[in-house]
């Protein structure tokens, strides 16, 4: 493909996906594919030949749209949002045309410089401690975009990790630090995203998953009670993480009590973790959910999930970027350069290779002003409210959680498999889509408004449909209800397969997996996936430990006899 042809075939793309985030709403929300469709459709080898670009435009529509789910369409309401907006795309399109690869400053200063400008742009917005800015007086902190919130975690983590054992070890550089992970231990709320869990897998350290209060809020006396018996016996407490907005039902931590009881400890970590509702700080309404941040060592959120910012983009703040240079760095000689004043964001995160993604958050920024941005998030709170406040109104219903972003959980007042069956059936009509949460017990069904251009009619419409879908389930079932409401739906069978479509699954420790009352799901309708445990790794890595000191003292005397 030449200029020319970028060109003519660039503008069609362009106007492609212009029509489609114009019509979108004409599609069906979820596809209603099986596994291995597409294979059907595409040949089994890459063609010899070159094809025209426009047969290659022809088959989106035919192959891709068929099995895509469009989660910027009016009725997805599963998950949280994923952000975009044209501004942001076509900031990803500059991206992509510049296509440096920027792990260093000399590797493109202007990347290197516009993300540290764009992260001290948000950190003020969302009014962030100063330690956070980069540019603020006698600040050691400053902030990195990385892919998501999960590799945030695991970033903080390692570092955390890092930090602790070097504390441990003091002098004894002949000892490995696998010896001291057994001594490391972590903690998160039941509610924390399953990436802390994960990343405590990848780091090989112990994660202590304690209980949240009435509301689903993790507090500080639960934390301090794990944290007094850990020490007792004799383990070394490093990480914490609290979370504002957890994904279940989008409850806050109580960050000023956790923050207090990880002042008591030199070695704590305190993580804060708002991938989704960390970005509603740029409310002045939203930041009494920030009190106790100034006692956090590092914080993430993602604008590609309420900033109309698209994926991959996860902004993380540390209070001093050297603890993440001391565990990340790596130096070779091919890597440096004569700036070693400049910033290498290849010592912040996990890959060497960094994509020039400040230019869509800049695009974004300067787009919607702060208050075009407060505007879009403030129309998803009414919007919830109003949906909220339709469910409350319907006596067959129940809102589970406290409604303070954009996500509702709502349930019939009947029993746990009457709700998941009424889920899958909405989600398998292709009309909606939503996902489950447990919710203080409860099975529930996360209602979360994500559509940049979301009105009321859109909300109004869904719950007329929701109440819809419920009466003809329960009619299908014998449920007692009230009096029937209008708009029934025909009735449809939901077969297994098509139930199984929209089910869901996690890895989870044999510790966790043994905690369920059934063997086949856990409580949040997933199937579960044992992993192999963490503490079996640990003592390989002991064993492994022990042989090589032995190896090298044996070796020692040896050498000693033979100089003798």
């Amino acid at each position: 493909m030449d200029t020319k042809d970028f060109n003519k075939y660039g503008k069609e793309m362009i106007d492609y996906i212009c029509n489609y985030m114009e019509n979108i709403e004409t599609r069906d929300v979820a596809p209603k594919v099986d596994p291995g469709y597409l294979k059907e459709l595409v040949p089994s080898e890459a063609p010899q030949k070159g094809e025209d670009f426009k047969t290659i435009l022809g088959d989106i529509e035919s192959k891709i749209m068929p099995g895509v789910v469009h989660w910027n369409h009016p009725y997805f309401f599963a998950y949280f949002p994923s952000g975009n907006s044209y501004p942001s795309i076509l900031g990803d399109v500059l991206s992509s045309a510049i296509g440096s690869i920027g792990f260093s400053w000399a590797s493109c200063p202007a990347s290197t410089e516009l993300e540290t400008i764009v992260l001290d742009w948000y950190a003020k917005a969302l009014d962030l401690p100063d330690f956070f800015v980069s540019d603020s007086p006698g600040s050691k902190g400053g902030g990195a975009i990385q892919g998501s919130a999960s590799e945030c975690a695991l970033v903080c983590m390692i570092s955390a990790r890092a930090r602790a054992i070097k504390e441990l070890k003091g002098n004894n550089y002949e000892i490995h630090d696998s010896v001291y992970l057994p001594q490391l231990v972590a903690y998160a709320s039941r509610e924390a995203h399953s990436s802390i869990e994960k990343a405590a897998k990848m780091a090989i350290i112990k994660l202590r998953i304690l209980d949240t209060d009435s509301r689903g809020s993790f507090r500080g006396e639960t934390l301090r009670a794990a944290i007094e018996k850990d020490v007792k016996d004799g383990l070394t407490p490093f990480f914490v993480v609290a979370t504002v907005g957890t994904t279940g039902a989008c409850a806050f931590d109580n960050l000023k009590e956790i923050g207090k009881v990880c002042q008591n400890y030199s070695n704590i970590w305190f993580h804060v973790d708002g991938a989704y509702a960390g970005n509603s700080f740029i409310l002045p309404e939203m930041r009494q959910f920030k009190e106790g941040m100034e006692y956090a060592d590092s914080f993430n959120t993602n604008p590609n999930k309420l900033l109309l910012t698209n994926f991959d983009a996860s902004a993380l703040w540390v209070r001093d970027v050297m603890a993440l240079k001391t565990a990340l760095t790596v130096n070779p000689l091919y890597l440096q350069h004569e700036h070693a004043s400049a910033i290498d964001y290849r010592h912040y995160g996990i890959p060497l290779s960094r994509r020039f993604r400040s230019l869509k958050l800049w695009f974004v920024f300067r787009s919607y002003g702060i208050t075009g941005l407060q505007q879009y998030i403030r129309n998803h709170i009414a919007l919830a409210k109003r949906f909220e406040q339709l469910v409350r109104s319907d006596e067959r219903f129940e809102v589970r959680n406290d409604v303070h972003l954009g996500l509702v959980c709502f349930r019939l007042r009947q029993s746990d498999a009457t709700n998941r069956d009424l889920l899958a059936r909405i989600n398998h009509s292709g009309k909606f889509h939503m996902t489950p949460a447990m919710v203080r017990g409860k099975y529930a069904i996360r209602f979360c408004v994500t559509y940049e251009h979301a009105k009321e009619e859109h909300i109004d419409y869904a719950w007329q449909e929701i109440k819809a879908f419920a009466e003809e389930f329960c009619e299908a079932e014998h449920i007692e209800k009230p009096a029937p409401i209008a708009a029934k739906k025909p009735h449809k069978k939901l077969t297994r397969k098509a139930s199984a479509r929209f089910s869901f699954t996690r890895s989870v420790s044999r510790e966790i997996y043994e905690r369920q009352s059934s063997i086949s799901n856990l409580p949040d309708g997933c199937t579960p996936i044992i992993v192999l445990e963490t503490d079996d790794i640990l003592k390989s890595l002991q064993k492994a430990t022990r042989k090589n000191l032995e190896t090298k003292y044996t070796e020692t005397d040896s050498t000693d006899e033979v100089s003798n």
